[in-house]
């Protein structure tokens, strides 16, 4: 593909993650607009109807898809823009799809040799009964991005923090051993590791909140780990990037126990603006986040 001149930045969203869609693609669409390109920010609704008829009038070189969480980042519009194909930004749907399914995923890590920390899936009774798992374990949704609703339980943990009444989640939810230490990211951009973040928040969990929440959380960068700690977390995140089949720009979250690193999940939609993780760990690799973005532009592509 020649280099894309003309690029829709598809942002909002119909997610628990539409506002953070929002400052991610707003942060996109400048970036590109000094990197040279013609951009149209584009707010996707529940009607994709509209969507369709207005990609299909524009027929941008590059859809950006600056979109998280359900519709956004679990293969959906990926599979919608194949389908008119519309080459664009991140993984595909497969890829998508499989890194969005939480006990899937994790399959896939530990048949590429990736530690991953014991889970079950359970139903409403039995987390409610407190009968799933020994304690401390983790409560999350099968399918969300950006910690939506994880919930930790531990030996301290009087009450859930919720009921049957106001259940958050669907029938179903991964119940999923703590692992205490520190949380440490990694973004892969292609098949290259770009660094290592140390995530530290006073929540003792990097949740929504911690995560959006300004003052939530605290970016140390590098991370203050032994080189050789480093070196296997970025080996195993581009081993995760490659074993789902992600393409272009992803982050992997880890723990690190002191002793092990253990593999949480793959984001193949991570946040963009020009302090997120992933900008972050470009800066600190020598790429501005105009660089980042026009790499990923022209590495777009779709499978149609």
């Amino acid at each position: 593909m020649s280099r894309p001149r003309t690029i829709t930045v598809l942002m909002g969203g119909c997610s628990n993650e539409r506002a953070v869609s929002l400052n991610s693609g707003q942060a996109v669409s400048q970036a590109l607009e000094r990197a040279g390109f013609a951009v149209r920010p584009l707010d996707v609704t529940h009607d994709i109807g509209a969507l369709i008829e207005s990609l299909s009038a524009d027929r941008p070189d590059v859809v950006f898809n600056a979109l998280h969480g359900r519709f956004g980042e679990d293969g959906a519009i990926q599979g919608l823009l194949d389908l008119m194909g519309l080459p664009y930004t991140h993984s595909g749907r497969l890829a998508s799809a499989v890194a969005m399914d939480k006990p899937t995923a994790k399959l896939v890590f530990a048949d590429a040799g990736i530690p991953v920390a014991s889970h079950v899936i359970a139903d409403r009774a039995s987390v409610l009964a407190g009968t799933a798992m020994d304690r401390p374990y983790v409560v999350k949704p099968l399918n969300e991005g950006s910690s939506v609703g994880v919930t930790i339980v531990t030996e301290a943990t009087n009450d859930l923090p919720f009921t049957r009444d106001d259940w958050p989640f669907g029938d179903r939810v991964m119940v999923e051993r703590f692992i205490p230490g520190r949380e440490l990211t990694v973004a892969v951009m292609g098949d290259r590791a770009l660094g290592v973040t140390e995530i530290t928040t006073a929540r003792g969990f990097y949740d929504y909140d911690a995560k959006y929440i300004p003052g939530g959380s605290r970016h140390i960068i590098p991370a203050p780990v032994a080189p050789e700690v480093a070196k296997e977390a970025m080996r195993l995140s581009v081993i995760a990037h490659q074993a789902l089949g992600c393409r272009g720009v992803s982050r992997a979250d880890l723990r690190f126990d002191g002793e092990s690193l253990f593999m949480l999940e793959v984001n193949t939609q991570p946040g963009m603006t020009s302090t997120s993780l992933v900008p972050e760990q470009a800066a600190l690799a020598g790429l501005s986040f105009e660089a980042l973005v026009t790499w990923m532009v022209e590495n777009a592509r779709c499978d149609p």
